[in-house]
């Protein structure tokens, strides 16, 4: 590897007048500058960036702590928040929690040891953990947390069972996502309102995970518990998809038998057949809007908005009956 004292042999100049260069910090002559500039290219150098920001006390790294990478909702997050931050000039540190509470502990400890300028955060983690440094929620936030971007969950949540409503359904059961995820309640809220409005009956089925490898299981278990449902309101399209396969191998048509709706919209949900009816929420825009409101932070000390709630739309495919022939 290149060191800065390679670059100042070959520049001629030194190593404190390639460190001021390289920095932008002191006086370095136009001369020496282009020498140095030179030398670098030269020598395809790359600075040290850990030790850069040590030396100016600020750095160029954001941290992102994501559930699950596993869950296809996940990495759209993270491609806004790269796009978003690459284009501020910052680079991003993934770290994967997988609902592990020591890992998230231990990521915010590499962030730290990283000297990284703020995290961006879509864990349900201890916030005060964060209080330290400059940071953003992404997507499970509370209704009364600052510096967050989420979608509009308990419209979704609306939506959702509207859609099931105007289709006669018979057995309805809402699969709820875990207890501790604030989006989980809100979009249970939605739900239950709609379904009281209409005066319909229906059960609740409790997951406790939305981790990609538990789907299957836990849609063996729904199909158990409930074997005769009709209609179904997923917690997400992982699992959606997970009851509609269980759904298949117990011999029940979709959506005749059983119709269901998701929740986020991801790309497998539209290039299946049948194609899964959902609430599309803008993963990649909540990512890129979260690096943008932590870039801002980071950069003006100060946002105009501080919680950004985003529109989730309908959208209508094969896994649902239709309302009438015009549909």
């Amino acid at each position: 590897m290149t060191t800065i004292k390679e670059v100042a042999k070959l520049a001629g100049v030194s190593v404190a007048t390639v460190s001021r260069a390289l920095n932008n910090s002191g006086y370095v002559s136009e001369e020496a500058r282009k020498k140095v500039e030179s030398a670098v290219k030269e020598l395809n150098f790359y600075p040290n960036e850990v030790a850069r920001s040590l030396y100016q006390k600020k750095s160029k790294l954001i941290g992102l702590l994501l559930p699950d990478i596993a869950n296809p909702f996940f990495p759209l997050i993270a491609k806004g928040v790269e796009d978003g931050v690459n284009q501020r000039g910052y680079s991003l540190l993934l770290g994967n929690v997988e609902d592990d509470l020591e890992k998230e502990k231990d990521y915010l400890k590499i962030f730290a040891q990283n000297n990284i300028a703020g995290v961006i955060s879509a864990v349900q983690g201890d916030i005060k953990d964060l209080q330290n440094m400059p940071f953003v929620l992404l997507d499970r936030v509370e209704s009364d947390q600052n510096f967050s971007v989420h979608s509009d969950d308990y419209t979704g949540g609306m939506m959702a069972a509207e859609a099931i409503v105007s289709r006669d359904p018979k057995e309805i059961v809402i699969m709820v996502g875990p207890k501790e995820v604030p989006s989980s309640a809100a979009r249970l809220a939605g739900n239950q309102k709609v379904l009281k409005d209409h005066q319909l009956d229906y059960q609740i089925f409790q997951t406790s995970s939305f981790k990609f490898e538990l789907a299957e299981q836990t849609a063996e278990q729904f199909f158990d518990t409930y074997p005769n449902v009709d209609s179904v309101i997923a917690s997400n399209d992982v699992y959606a998809i997970a009851v509609m396969k269980e759904a298949l191998k117990r011999g029940r048509r979709i959506p005749e038998d059983v119709q269901i709706i998701g929740y986020d919209d991801m790309p497998f949900s539209r290039m299946m057949y049948p194609g899964l009816a959902t609430i599309a929420q803008p993963a990649y825009e909540i990512g890129y809007r979260g690096a943008k409101l932590l870039c801002d932070i980071l950069e003006k000390g100060f946002v105009e908005v501080s919680r950004i709630q985003l529109p989730v739309i309908l959208k209508i495919r094969e896994s649902v009956r239709k309302k009438d022939e015009d549909e």
